[in-house]
């Protein structure tokens, strides 16, 4: 899948199978993001979505992946994370993007919350096939 518009340098891809994954992901985000010169808050705010959504690829759908890429559009820097999985899916994707709706489990922000700290926010799910979740955060 290409993406139109913001280039981006090729990515690297952890996998996401157990809490120490978690870590490592959260580690290579926050590392990106202080390379693409983002603000100590905008960092702060991407490894929270990142940690966010990479525990939910563990607990929802047993695993996957996170590819984290830095992307550039004119003078902006930024970084860019994709979580694939081939869990069970999301059936209520409505249900799950509604504020404050948790299962239970995680820090509580859900994807409602990892999709208001991030500038952009992308979603597909199929029940039954998985779930991918993109999320860039630009530098200011």
């Amino acid at each position: 899948m290409t993406h139109p518009g913001p280039a981006a340098t090729p990515g690297q891809v952890v996998g996401i199978t157990g809490n120490n994954d978690v870590v490592k992901a959260r580690q290579l985000v926050r590392t990106l993001a202080q390379e693409s010169k983002l603000s100590l808050v905008d960092q702060t705010k991407l490894v929270t979505a990142a940690s966010e959504l990479a525990r939910n690829t563990l607990v929802h759908a047993g695993g996957g992946e996170m590819e984290v890429a830095k992307v550039t559009d004119g003078a902006r820097q930024g970084v860019r994370l994709v979580f694939r999985d081939s869990g069970p899916g999301i059936p209520d994707l409505d249900l799950a993007l509604t504020d404050g709706w948790t299962s239970g489990n995680g820090m509580g922000l859900g994807l409602s919350g990892s999709r208001r700290l991030v500038d952009e926010f992308a979603l597909d799910t199929t029940v039954g096939s998985g779930t991918t979740v993109t999320v860039t955060k630009w530098g200011r």
